[in-house]
C-alpha cells in the first residue's frame, strides 16, 4: 500500500549524490560520463525549456531522469538516425505532461531535435509541443496527454509485435523480436482506461510489454494518498502481470537490473520506481508545486547548485553528449538486423516480400482491382440486408485480399457481425505468445479504441474493432487522439440509431453520428446499402487516417444504381436518383444517409403527384464530400433549389446543408422502447412527413 509520508520522504530511497564527479570534468578532452551528469542533463534541460517557456512541467522529467538514463542508454534499441526502423523498440511516454523528458531524451541520443527545438518548446510550430505529438518530433511514436491513453496504446503495440513474431519469425529466424516500453505515472493508473488495457495485456501475456510507474505520490491537487491509495502491485499481479516494486528510481543500477529481470518474465511486467517529482530542485522537490508550473529563475539556479549543474541554460557539455549518442550503436543493431533479414528473404522470400509491403503501410499490388470486384459482387448479389449484415461480407471479402486485417469486438460479435469465416481468436499458443487475427476485446470499448491505435501506428496491420453505435460515447477521446495522429484506425458502430427498437434510449443513438462528424480528420460512413457499405470499407482501408463505419440493425433495402453512380459513391454524396424533367414548376433536393435514403426514395412519387420533382442525394459520407471540388458539389447540390435532410438524428447538423429555409427531418430528443418500426413512425420518420415538410420549405 502507499504510504502516508509524504512521496519524497520514500522510506529506503538511497542513490548516488546529484553532483556526482560533476566539477573535475575537463570539457577539453571527452571522457565517460558518470549516470548522475547524464541525469542531470535531462533536469537542467527540462527546467531550462520549461522556465523559457513559463510554461510545462519540470517535476516529472526531474523525476524520472535516471529511469530515463536506465533504459534510453541500456536498453533501448533504436536507430536516431532511421525512426521508422522496423524492429526498433517502441517507447511510449503515457505521462505525457512530462513531454521535456522525451524530447531531452531525443535530443540527447541524436534524433533530428537541434537544441534550438528545445528552446522553442511549447511554441508555435516548434517540433517540442507542449504534449507529445505523432508525426511533429522524430521518434515520438504516439501522441500522448490524456492520462492513461499512451498506456493503452502501448498495449496495442506490443500486441502487433507479438502477431507479428508468430506470423513471421521462423525457428532458425527471428525477424520480429523488439520491446515495447511505457513510462506512467499516478494519473495514468488512476484513468479507467488502464485498467481495461492493462487487463487484456495480462490475458494476452504480452510479455515485450514493460512499464515503468512513476510513483511519485503527487498530482496536481497534492498528494495523491487522499484520493488514490490502490495496492498497486496487487492490483497487477491480479491482472496477470510480472510486477518488481519498490524500485528506487533514483539508482540507476537498480532499474537496470530491475529491466534485465523484466526481460526474462513470460508476462507483462510493471517495474514500480519510488521517486520524487521536482528531484534536485532544493525548495520544490516531492510538491506538487513542481508538478506543471515552471520553477521559477530563482529555484532554476538554486536547483543548478544543488546538482552542481555549472552550465548556463542549453549547454550541454560534450562528454554528456558522447555519453548519451546512440546514432552509432543504433546504426549497428539496425546494420545486424539487415543482415540478418537479408538471410531471411533468401531463405522465405515470399514471407519476406510481405513483411516488407506491411512494414511499409503498402496495399497489396492487385488491391485496385480487388476491391472494384468487392463493390461489383455487392452490386451483382442486390440483397437487402442490416448493413452490418453488409460490413460483415465486406469483411469477408477483405480477408481473402489482406492478409493483414486484424478484427475485433468489444464483446459484441455476434451483434456487431465484426467476425468472418477464416477469424481465428487470439490466443495465448503453446509458445506462451499471441497468436490470431481476431481480438475479443471484452466490455472495454475505451481500451479497445487506444489499442486499435497502437496497433495501427506499431505497423503490420490494418486493424478495426466494433461495438454499438451509443457506446462510441466510451472510446470517444481515442478516437479524437486518432484524428489527430492521421492514425489509419477503423471503429465500426452498429445500432446506429432509434431503429435498434426494443433496447430503448440508452442504447439508441441520436447525437452520436453528428458528432462524430465534428471530429477533423475523422472520416464517417452511414452507408444505405451493400454496395454503399463495400464502398466505405476499401475507402477506409485506402485511407491515411482513421474511420468510423456506422451500420444499422435492421435490414435495408438494395438500390439500383449506374456505373457512374457506383463510381461517384467513394466521393461522399451523389446523386442517387434525379427528378423528373417534366416537372418544372417546382424542385426539392432530398438529402439522406443510411436507413432513411429509402425514406427519401419512396417519397419522390408522392411529391410527384404534388407537381414537385425531387432528386434524391445519397450522403453516405459527409466528411468526404465536404472535401470535394466546388464543381462537383454545386453539381450534386446546385444553389437555389431548396433541400430537405433525412437522417434518423439530431436536426441541427443538417443545417449546414438545408440553411434555415430548407427542411430537416430527424429526431431531437431521446429514443423509446419499442419496435423499429413503431419508432420510426411515431417520430415522424414517414413519407407523409416527408412529403409535408418538402412542402412547407418550399412555402
Amino acid at each position: 500500500m502507499r504510504q502516508s509520508e509524504p512521496a519524497f520522504e520514500h522510506p529506503g530511497l538511497k542513490r548516488a549524490p546529484l553532483s556526482d564527479s560533476v566539477s573535475g570534468l575537463d570539457m577539453t578532452t571527452p571522457s565517460p560520463a558518470p549516470t548522475s551528469l547524464m541525469a542531470n542533463a535531462i533536469r537542467a534541460l527540462s527546467m531550462d525549456a520549461v522556465q523559457k517557456a513559463n510554461s510545462g512541467h519540470p517535476g516529472m522529467p526531474m523525476g524520472m531522469a535516471e529511469i530515463g538514463v536506465a533504459l534510453w542508454s541500456r536498453h533501448l534499441r533504436h536507430n536516431p538516425k532511421n525512426p521508422q526502423w522496423a524492429d526498433r523498440d517502441r517507447f511510449v511516454l503515457s505521462n505525457g505532461h512530462g513531454s521535456m523528458l522525451l524530447y531531452s531524451l531525443l535530443h540527447l541520443t541524436g534524433y533530428d531535435l537541434p537544441i534550438d527545438e528545445l528552446k522553442n518548446f511549447r511554441q508555435m510550430h516548434s517540433k517540442t509541443p507542449g504534449h507529445p505529438e505523432y508525426g511533429i518530433t522524430p521518434g515520438v511514436e504516439t501522441t500522448t496527454g490524456p492520462l492513461g491513453q499512451g498506456l493503452a496504446n502501448a498495449v496495442g503495440m506490443a500486441l502487433a509485435e507479438s502477431l507479428l513474431a508468430t506470423e513471421f519469425n521462423k525457428p532458425d529466424a527471428k525477424i520480429v523480436d523488439h520491446h515495447t516500453y511505457v513510462f506512467a505515472g499516478d494519473g495514468c493508473l488512476m484513468e479507467g482506461i488502464s485498467h481495461e488495457a492493462c487487463s487484456l495485456a495480462g490475458v494476452l501475456k504480452l510479455n515485450k510489454l514493460i512499464a515503468f510507474y512513476d510513483d511519485n505520490g503527487i498530482s496536481i491537487d497534492g498528494e495523491v494518498v487522499h484520493w488514490f491509495h490502490d495496492d498497486t502491485p496487487k492490483r497487477f499481479e491480479a491482472y496477470g502481470w510480472n510486477v518488481i516494486p519498490n524500485v528506487v528510481g533514483h539508482d540507476v543500477e537498480a532499474v537496470d537490473a530491475a529491466i534485465k529481470q523484466a526481460k526474462q518474465s513470460d508476462k507483462p511486467t510493471l517495474i514500480c520506481c519510488k521517486t520524487v517529482i521536482g528531484e534536485g530542485s532544493p525548495n520544490k522537490a516531492g510538491s506538487h508545486d513542481s508538478h506543471g508550473a515552471a520553477l521559477g529563475e530563482k529555484e532554476v539556479a538554486a536547483t543548478r547548485e544543488k546538482i552542481g549543474w555549472k552550465w548556463e541554460p542549453f549547454v550541454i557539455p560534450q562528454e554528456v553528449y558522447a555519453a548519451w549518442d546512440a546514432k552509432e550503436a543504433g546504426a549497428r543493431n539496425e546494420s545486424e538486423w539487415d543482415k540478418a533479414f537479408a538471410a531471411y528473404a533468401a531463405k522465405y522470400p515470399q514471407e519476406a516480400a510481405e513483411f516488407k509491403r506491411r512494414d511499409a503501410k503498402q496495399l497489396p499490388a492487385d488491391w485496385k482491382e480487388k476491391a472494384k470486384a468487392i463493390i461489383a459482387g455487392a452490386n451483382e448479389r442486390a440483397e437487402t440486408v442490416a448493413t452490418r449484415k453488409a460490413s460483415q461480407q465486406a469483411i469477408e471479402a477483405l480477408s481473402a485480399v489482406l492478409p493483414e486485417l486484424l478484427g475485433g469486438s468489444a464483446d459484441l460479435t455476434g451483434s456487431n457481425l465484426t467476425n468472418w469465416k477464416a477469424a481465428k481468436p487470439v490466443r495465448v499458443n503453446a509458445e506462451g505468445q499471441a497468436a490470431g487475427n481476431y481480438v475479443n476485446y471484452g466490455v472495454r470499448e475505451f481500451g479497445m479504441s487506444a489499442a486499435i491505435n497502437g496497433v495501427a501506428l506499431h505497423g503490420g496491420f490494418k486493424a478495426f474493432g466494433g461495438t454499438f453505435l451509443t457506446f462510441s460515447d466510451y472510446s470517444r477521446n481515442a478516437l479524437r487522439v486518432a484524428a489527430l495522429m492521421k492514425a489509419p484506425s477503423i471503429f465500426v458502430f452498429t445500432h446506429d440509431s432509434i431503429g435498434l427498437g426494443e433496447d430503448g434510449p440508452t442504447h439508441q443513438s441520436i447525437e452520436h453520428v453528428a458528432s462524430l462528424r465534428l471530429i477533423p480528420h475523422l472520416q464517417v460512413w452511414r452507408p444505405a446499402d451493400t454496395v454503399e457499405t463495400a464502398v466505405a470499407w476499401t475507402h477506409a482501408v485506402e485511407h491515411h487516417g482513421p474511420s468510423a463505419l456506422i451500420f444499422s440493425r435492421q435490414n435495408l433495402p438494395f438500390s439500383e444504381r449506374t456505373d457512374a453512380q457506383i463510381a461517384n459513391i467513394e466521393k461522399g454524396g451523389y446523386v442517387l436518383r434525379d427528378w423528373n424533367d417534366e416537372i418544372v414548376a417546382r424542385k426539392v433536393i432530398l438529402i439522406a444517409t443510411g436507413s432513411e435514403v429509402e425514406l427519401a426514395l419512396n417519397a419522390i412519387e408522392p411529391l410527384a403527384r404534388e407537381g414537385i420533382a425531387a432528386r434524391v442525394v445519397s450522403m453516405p459520407s459527409t466528411t468526404v464530400f465536404d472535401k470535394q471540388d466546388a464543381e462537383y458539389r454545386e453539381r450534386v447540390l446546385p444553389q437555389g433549389v431548396r433541400r430537405v435532410a433525412i437522417e434518423a438524428g439530431v436536426t441541427d447538423f443538417w443545417r449546414k446543408y438545408v440553411g434555415l429555409e430548407g427542411g430537416v427531418v430527424g429526431i431531437d430528443t431521446f429514443g423509446e422502447s419499442a419496435p423499429a418500426g413503431v419508432l420510426f413512425k411515431h417520430f415522424g420518420f414517414t413519407v407523409e412527413h416527408v412529403v409535408e415538410t418538402a412542402k412547407a420549405a418550399l412555402g
